[in-house]
């Protein structure tokens, strides 16, 4: 495997040098009326290289006065960024023409977009052609919030607010996500998450009754955007959960877990934001000397869990 690029793993302000991601076209309307008209709106999806921290705007429309608007709130919420890097259009082999246009828009930038990045001494880069893997920032938990913000959200047919509502607590849940133990302490149950680097502590959300299992014809307007961020929720939280098992599985020499390890305990139907951790206080083997349970301390108290209702959050290095 080689080195990670200088981008990387120097440090650096939060969004100073950033990668680009695009979903959509969503059909929004801009009134509350059941026969309003539709408008296509698009997603852009900030990454921040250093932090992995996740910054999402919106983008009215295929033009380089809206891009370029998109940007200055970036800028103007995040702090102006000195690098943005994104996906060379021919990565996007199955994207839609919308996409593609905006894909094209940043690679081959009018006069407007381009006196605009120099002035503000902005640099733009683009990852090889067919070279996916190059953009390797953009993992499994961005590009798997696309695929359920586009099969959820995307027949909705949100009013403008209830559609930004939707984004910004989706940006929130991604900011919200487990990267690493905080401290090697046997008695800190706390992960550094994205949020820290943004907020300086990690993410809250206001609790709200699970409505996922509600038609949605009984409720009211903003219940069903609730309803819509705990459907993403749920769906991104379980394939987040998996990636990392899966990151820890597959590997040459596998990595049993061993006492003092921070975990994610695997629970069904866990309200937004809310990622339980513990800390594994003692181990049981299995007749082929493997860990097949383990015993954890979590802040509710001490729990057994199978081998598999558990991930492990890689150490910092």
């Amino acid at each position: 495997m080689g080195n990670l690029p200088r981008d990387r793993v120097v440090p650096d302000y939060p969004f100073n040098c950033s990668g680009v991601d695009f979903c959509g076209p969503f059909m929004i309307r801009y009134r509350n009326q059941r026969k309003g008209v539709l408008h296509k709106m698009y997603i852009c999806i900030f990454v921040c290289f250093v932090s992995k921290a996740i910054h999402i705007e919106i983008v009215s429309d295929l033009t380089s006065e809206a891009f370029i608007a998109t940007l200055k709130r970036f800028f103007g919420r995040r702090g102006k960024c000195a690098k943005l890097y994104s996906d060379n259009g021919k990565t996007f082999v199955g994207a839609n023409q919308e996409i593609k246009g905006l894909l094209k828009l940043v690679k081959e930038p009018d006069e407007t977009l381009s006196g605009f990045l120099s002035a503000e001494g902005i640099e733009w880069k683009f990852i090889p052609p067919r070279a996916p893997s190059f953009g390797g920032l953009w993992e499994a938990a961005v590009k798997s919030v696309k695929y359920h913000l586009k099969r959820i959200v995307g027949r909705s047919n949100l009013t403008y607010e209830e559609f930004l509502t939707v984004c910004i607590q989706i940006e929130g849940i991604l900011n919200s996500r487990p990267l690493c133990p905080l401290s090697s302490s046997a008695d800190d149950l706390n992960a550094l998450t994205p949020a820290h680097f943004l907020i300086g502590r990690s993410m809250n959300s206001i609790i709200e009754p699970n409505l996922t299992d509600l038609s949605e014809g009984v409720l009211k307007r903003w219940q069903r955007v609730t309803r819509l961020v705990q459907l993403i929720w749920n769906k991104w939280h379980r394939s987040y959960l998996s990636e990392l098992q899966q990151r820890n599985k597959w590997q040459f020499q596998k990595k049993n877990v061993k006492v003092g390890d921070l975990v994610v305990l695997i629970e069904d139907n866990m309200p937004t934001f809310k990622w339980p951790l513990g800390r594994v206080t003692k181990l049981y083997s299995g007749n082929d000397t493997l860990i097949r349970v383990v015993k954890v301390k979590a802040q509710s108290g001490e729990y057994k869990r199978a081998i598999s209702r558990v991930c492990l959050l890689p150490m910092p290095v």
